[in-house]
């Protein structure tokens, strides 16, 4: 059984005393220990909040396109997964401070009280026994002195006795007798002072008992009780301190789950075809590089030869990028007519066929081919006029922002689903309108009908503005429909599938393209969406060489000689001046080959001819016309 601190520590009343005020300030080292752990707890949430935060996909052009991808997505969650990991953290730090520090620091104060009481009421009982001792001491030192006094008159009283026998004079006898009185009175207050003594002796005794079996093992009875319960208190905080901590992994693991999951989604097959997805551009690859007769040159004269091959050879798989990066030029621009033959540059193929050589047959976009002559061509280009030229462009591309509202600029797979992407956007707008339009109809009836409610004419100024809307709305989405069409006639029948695919999946309408057809566009891959100065310089590296006053070119009134035959591979409207319209699969007469701007002038009959866009035709030339041409 328990042992009583009453009975066994009766003595030990400072020890006590010292023994318990170091139990409350444990007490309060065990708070201050729970602090600093709720303290950790609010830190690491903290900084695992500002960690998830930091790695939180930007806001840009990037993140949109790295949203498309399994990985980032899954990534994305884990950071989410972890910011609500952290929120269990924030949970221990209030739930410890709830449940124990702020219970703890209210106890210790009760506590502190409740000890001092206790002491208090101890101390005065041990007073009160210690002045009954002094009292009782008194008491027995009078009845000892009174003995001695006593004893002394008898002594004294008895020697005088002793003298009269010898003398028996009178005075002596009175003497005597005055001894005697003396000393019976002397007895008397000794026997009065034993009794006095003997009484407070008992009273003294009972007093010491009650104080040593009663008074203060109440007193330490309570002093245990309350150290017992203090105790209890600590291992109930320390209990809730563990709880505290499993009451959070129910929801951590749930965050962890989350994590795992979002790994598990992770898919490589689906992200390595977003990469499709995102960059294909729907050209065909090029075809075979066909044998070049520099035998034939010998036949032509200086001067057609240097034209011809440094301008042939070298430009033409860059003149293709110029009509990439300007097809929204309209001819009113003096400035393209400057840079151009007919005002502006030739459309993009539809896609099926290859890049700019097939259209150029011999120059089936070779970069390896013509990587040497293009970088000298550019050298000199950068150095004779790249200043105009950068200024210009730079004007231009900040006019135009980030490229033609069709897309043009892209290649045929990426503006489809661009062009896509817009059409949805548009057609979810028209229908937010229109559930508008609804709903104010319906409130016009309400008005019609309760004409206390509101005004129905009121409503009408708002209905008109929304009717103006969809329709402004619905004919951008026709708009967009036409070049859409446009686009999808043109694109390789023979990807009709990847076509059908890909069409639902809006989700991945924005493509980025970086260096998509480089090959097609030029050696070095100048083919970018971000119009820089820079690439732009690249993408035209051949200004005419003409005049500028390029009208001269159609005013020109001699019939040229037909140098060989075409066939057309798509068909071409030829809205712009000095272009002509051809359809496809028709054949016709070539009458100048492409001199590196990406049209070829060609001829249906005596009086009808034009430009088209090289890139749209198949060209077969005369081996006898002119010689060292790089054709087939």
């Amino acid at each position: 059984g328990t042992m009583s601190w009453g009975t066994e520590l009766w003595d030990q009343f400072d020890n006590l005393e010292k023994h318990t005020q170091w139990g409350i300030e444990f007490a309060e080292k065990y708070t201050k220990f729970v602090k600093e752990r709720s303290e950790i707890e609010v830190n690491y949430a903290k900084q695992i909040r500002n960690l998830s935060k930091k790695y939180q996909p930007k806001k840009n052009s990037r993140e949109e396109e790295e949203s498309k991808y399994t990985f980032c997505r899954a990534f994305l969650v884990t950071l989410n997964e972890l910011n609500d990991y952290a929120g269990q953290h924030e949970v221990i730090a209030e739930n410890l401070t709830s449940q124990i520090i702020t219970e703890l620091t209210r106890y210790l104060q009760e506590l502190k009280t409740e000890r001092k009481s206790h002491f208090h009421d101890g101390r005065k009982a041990q007073q009160q026994i210690e002045s009954s001792w002094k009292q009782l001491e008194s008491c027995k030192r009078r009845f000892e002195r009174d003995c001695k006094e006593a004893d002394r008159a008898q002594q004294y009283f008895e020697k005088m006795d002793a003298d009269i026998n010898v003398t028996k004079a009178d005075v002596e006898k009175r003497s005597s007798h005055k001894a005697r009185q003396q000393a019976q009175m002397r007895h008397q207050m000794a026997s009065d002072s034993k009794s006095d003594y003997s009484a407070y002796l008992q009273k003294f005794n009972q007093e010491q008992n009650e104080h040593y079996y009663t008074v203060i093992p109440n007193i330490f009875q309570k002093l245990q009780d309350m150290e017992e319960k203090r105790i209890e208190r600590l291992g109930v905080c320390m209990k809730t301190f563990a709880d505290v901590d499993r009451q959070v992994l129910p929801i951590v693991g749930k965050c962890l789950d989350g994590m795992t999951k979002a790994a598990e989604s992770i898919e490589p097959k689906t992200d390595s075809n977003q990469v499709v997805e995102s960059y294909k551009s729907g050209f065909e690859a090029p075809g075979d590089v066909e044998f070049e007769d520099y035998g034939q040159a010998m036949k032509r004269t200086v001067s057609e030869t240097s034209l011809s091959n440094s301008r042939e050879g070298k430009d033409k798989s860059t003149s293709k990028s110029k009509g990439k990066l300007w097809p929204f030029i309209k001819n009113k621009n003096k400035l393209m007519s400057l840079l151009t033959s007919p005002h502006q540059p030739p459309p993009a193929p539809p896609a099926s066929s290859p890049p700019s050589p097939s259209a150029v047959p011999n120059d089936p976009q070779s970069p390896k081919q013509h990587k040497e002559p293009l970088s000298h061509r550019l050298n000199d280009f950068m150095t004779s006029k790249p200043k105009m030229l950068r200024t210009l462009r730079r004007g231009l591309s900040l006019k135009l922002g980030s490229g033609p509202e069709d897309f043009s600029h892209l290649p045929p797979e990426q503006r489809r689903k661009k062009l896509q992407g817009k059409i949805d956007e548009l057609n979810k707008d028209i229908q937010k309108e229109m559930d508008q339009r609804d709903a104010l109809t319906k409130m016009k009836d309400v008005y019609i009908k309760n004409p206390q409610m509101g005004d129905p004419t009121s409503v009408d100024p708002r209905l008109t503005e929304i009717g103006q809307t969809i329709e402004k709305l619905q004919s951008e989405v026709q708009k967009f429909e036409g070049w859409l069409a446009e686009v999808e006639e043109r694109m390789p029948s023979k990807s009709d599938t990847h076509r059908r695919s890909g069409l639902y999946e809006t989700q991945n309408n924005t493509a980025v393209s970086n260096n998509c057809a480089q090959n097609r566009e030029s050696p070095d891959g100048s083919y970018t969406e971000e119009q820089t100065s820079e690439t732009q310089v690249k993408a035209t590296i051949n200004p005419p060489t003409t005049t500028p006053d390029i009208d001269d070119e159609f005013d020109d009134e001699e019939t040229l000689p037909t140098i060989g035959t075409c066939k057309a591979l798509y068909p071409f409207e030829g809205h712009n001046e000095g272009t002509i319209a051809v359809a496809e699969g028709e054949l016709l007469f070539v009458i100048e080959e492409d001199k590196g701007d990406g049209w070829t002038r060609v001829r249906r009959s005596e009086d009808d001819e034009g430009y088209v866009p090289t890139s749209y035709i198949e060209v077969i030339l005369e081996t006898n016309a002119k010689g060292a041409m790089t054709y087939i």
